[in-house]
C-alpha cells in the first residue's frame, strides 16, 4: 500500500448499506475492457484485505476506507453488470471448523438520518448502545465456568480461540451461578477515558484481531482485552431484565451502556453523547435494537430486522481524483492540488485538497481516476492521507519543471509565468503589502487578461476611472519599508528609518550579516534580489513614480 493504513476491517457480512460520502456517484464512462480490469483489480484488493484480516489477524485498511471501497465495488458492479465480475465473498477465509451454538446475526447499517427514522418507525421497545469497535466472539459457559471462546468467523462457523482463555484475565471466567450460558459479544481493547470524536479508533479492532491470531498470549497481553456482551440469545425475553441479569453475572458494560429510546431525537442524543464522552473502548457508531427478539434457536447468520447500526460520521473519506492542478506561488513553490469529485466530510463538502509539495506528489504519483483518502486537519482543513486505489490508466500530465520557478522568477508576465506573476500581484495588494481595498485575486486576473499589467509597476499607471486608482494614489505615499515588503524583498523583520533602495543595493554580504536577524543564507538571498535585472528595472520604474526610498 502507498501509505500506512490504520485499524481493521469491518466484518463484511454486515455491510448492507454504507454512509454515503460522495455527493453524486455517476457511473464512469469506461469501455467494457477497462471496466472489467478495474473491477478485477478492486475485487482482488478487497479479497487481499479480507484474507489478511480474517485469516492472519492483520488489518491493512481502516474500517471506514474498507466500507467505502466495498461500497464502490458494489456500485461499479451495478454500473457494469456485463463484466462478468464474480460476486464478492468477504468471509471466504473467515470461516472455521467450529459451529456456533447460536449463529451470529450481523447487522444492517443505516446510512443517514432518514434511514434511521424509517427503521425506527412503528417499532416498540427500542434500545440504543455504543457500537463497540472490537472483534466479535461467542463465549460458552458450562456450569458457570468459561470453557470455550469461538471467533465470529462467517457467523455460522468460527475458529477456536479457547487457547487464549488463561491469558484473558479480564473476562469473567467463573459465574456467580452454575449456569450453562451462551453469550455473544465484542472483545475490545480497553482504552480508559477514550473520546471517539477526538481520538478516533486508534487501531483498537486491529490490535485485538492481531492478538487473537497469535498462537499464544501472555497474561500481560491478554489483560487489556475485555468483553462487551451484546447478545444473550437464550436469556430473558425482556431487555431490561436481560441487562440486569447480565450485570449480576459480571457483565456490567451491557447495562451501563444501554438506554431505552422512543424517538429519533433520543437516539440521536445518545449517539452524540457517546461520540463525545470518555468511554473505556473505541466505538464506531451506535446499535439500535428492539428489546424483544426471536429466540436464539431461530437466529441465522444474516442481518435481522430487529437490530441495526447507525455509524458515526466518517473521519476519512474515499475521494476520486478528477484533475491534478499545479499552483505556482509567489516564491516559485509548486503546490499540486487535487480536484476531487465532491465528497462529504463531517459537515463540509470537499472538492479539492493540497498535496503539499511537488516532491510528495511525485512520490505518490497521483493521477486522475485514483482514489485517495481525505480527512480533516484540526477539524477544518482537508488533508490528503494517501492513495488507496490506483486507476489502471496512468494519464500523462504536464508537470512544471521544479527548477523553472524560484524566488527570482516571473517578475514580469511572460510565457509560463501567469500563476507566479498573479501571486506577486496578490502579495503586493494584500495585507502584508500595500493593503489595497478591493484588490482580490479576481481583480488582478481581470487586469492581466485585459493586458493592463505586465510588470508590478504597471499598477501605478492604471487609469483614473479604475476602481483601484484611489487606493493606489494613497499607496504612493506609503513609506519605503511598506513598498519593500510589498515587492517581496527578503528583508530583515524591520527596516531602519532612512533606508533607501540605493543604499541597500550597495551592501555586501558582510554588511547584510551585520543586520539583526540576517545570517549567511538570508544575506545571499538579499544580494541575489538586488542584483536581479528585472528587480532593478522594477526599482527604476518606482523611482520614476517618486515612491519614497527609490
Amino acid at each position: 500500500m502507498p501509505f500506512k493504513l490504520l485499524s481493521g476491517l469491518l466484518f463484511a457480512s454486515t455491510l448492507a448499506c454504507t454512509p454515503t460520502t460522495a455527493l453524486a456517484r455517476p457511473c464512469p464512462d469506461w469501455p467494457p475492457a477497462v471496466a472489467q480490469s478495474e473491477l478485477k483489480q478492486l475485487g482482488e484488493r478487497l479479497a487481499d484485505w479480507d484474507d489478511h484480516y480474517h485469516r492472519l489477524g492483520v488489518a491493512l485498511i481502516s474500517d471506514e476506507l474498507y466500507d467505502q471501497s466495498r461500497a464502490r465495488l458494489q456500485h461499479l458492479q451495478a454500473c457494469f453488470p456485463g463484466t462478468g465480475a464474480p460476486p464478492a465473498d468477504p468471509l471466504g477465509t473467515a470461516t472455521g471448523p467450529l459451529r456456533h451454538p447460536i449463529p451470529h446475526t450481523g447487522l444492517n447499517k443505516l446510512p443517514d438520518e432518514a434511514a434511521v427514522r424509517a427503521w425506527m418507525h412503528g417499532k416498540q421497545d427500542l434500545w440504543v448502545q455504543p457500537k463497540v469497535d472490537g472483534v466479535a466472539a461467542t463465549l460458552v459457559y458450562a456450569k458457570g465456568r468459561l470453557v470455550r471462546l469461538i471467533s465470529r468467523g462467517d457467523g455460522a462457523y468460527g475458529h477456536d480461540w479457547s487457547r487464549h482463555l488463561p491469558a484473558l484475565g479480564a473476562l469473567p471466567h467463573t459465574l456467580p451461578e452454575p449456569l450453562d450460558l451462551i453469550l455473544q459479544g465484542e472483545l475490545f481493547w480497553r482504552l480508559d477515558g477514550h473520546v471517539q470524536a477526538a481520538a478516533g479508533s486508534r487501531n483498537a479492532r486491529g490490535n485485538v484481531a492481531g492478538l487473537m491470531a497469535r498462537k499464544q498470549l501472555t497474561p500481560a497481553q491478554g489483560a487489556v482485552v475485555e468483553l462487551f456482551a451484546w447478545a444473550w440469545p437464550q436469556g430473558p425475553l425482556d431487555q431490561r431484565e436481560r441487562l440486569a441479569r447480565l450485570s449480576a453475572l459480571g457483565f456490567a458494560y451491557s447495562e451501563a451502556f444501554s438506554q431505552p429510546v422512543q424517538t429519533f431525537d433520543q437516539a440521536a442524543h445518545w449517539r452524540q453523547h457517546w461520540y463525545r464522552t470518555p468511554l473505556p473502548f473505541a466505538s464506531d457508531g451506535v446499535v439500535l435494537r428492539q428489546g424483544r427478539r426471536p429466540p436464539g434457536e431461530r437466529w441465522q447468520a444474516r442481518a435481522p430486522y430487529w437490530i441495526a447500526a447507525w455509524k458515526y460520521p466518517f473521519a476519512q473519506v474515499l475521494a476520486e481524483v478528477r484533475r491534478v492542478q499545479f499552483n505556482v506561488g509567489r516564491t516559485g513553490r509548486i503546490t499540486p492540488v487535487l480536484q476531487l469529485a465532491p465528497v462529504q466530510l463531517d459537515d463540509r463538502t470537499v472538492r479539492q485538497v493540497s498535496v503539499g509539495s511537488l516532491s510528495r506528489w511525485q512520490q505518490l504519483d497521483i493521477r486522475p481516476g485514483d482514489q485517495v483518502a481525505i480527512s480533516l486537519a484540526g477539524l477544518t482543513i482537508p488533508r490528503l492521507d494517501g492513495v488507496v486505489h490506483r486507476a489502471l490508466e496512468r494519464r500523462e500530465m504536464e508537470v512544471p519543471a521544479a527548477d523553472a520557478f524560484h524566488p527570482l522568477s516571473c517578475w514580469e508576465l511572460s510565457a509560463g509565468c501567469r500563476q507566479q506573476f498573479l501571486a506577486r500581484l496578490q502579495w503586493l495588494g494584500g495585507k502584508q503589502g500595500l493593503a489595497l481595498p478591493g484588490a482580490g485575486p479576481a481583480s488582478w486576473e481581470r487586469l492581466v487578461d485585459a493586458g493592463q499589467l505586465r510588470t508590478l509597476a504597471d499598477v501605478l499607471e492604471l487609469p483614473a476611472e479604475h476602481p483601484l486608482y484611489p487606493a493606489l494614489e494613497q499607496a504612493r505615499q506609503r513609506p519605503f519599508a511598506t513598498w519593500a515588503r510589498a515587492l517581496g524583498m527578503p528583508a530583515p523583520r524591520t527596516l531602519a528609518a532612512g533606508d533607501t533602495w540605493a543604499a541597500m543595493a550597495a551592501r555586501d554580504a558582510a554588511q547584510w550579516q551585520a543586520e539583526p536577524g540576517v545570517g549567511a543564507h538570508r544575506a545571499g538571498q538579499l544580494l541575489a534580489f538586488f542584483a536581479h535585472p528585472q528587480v532593478q528595472a522594477l526599482a527604476a520604474r518606482l523611482r520614476e513614480h517618486t515612491i519614497e526610498g527609490f
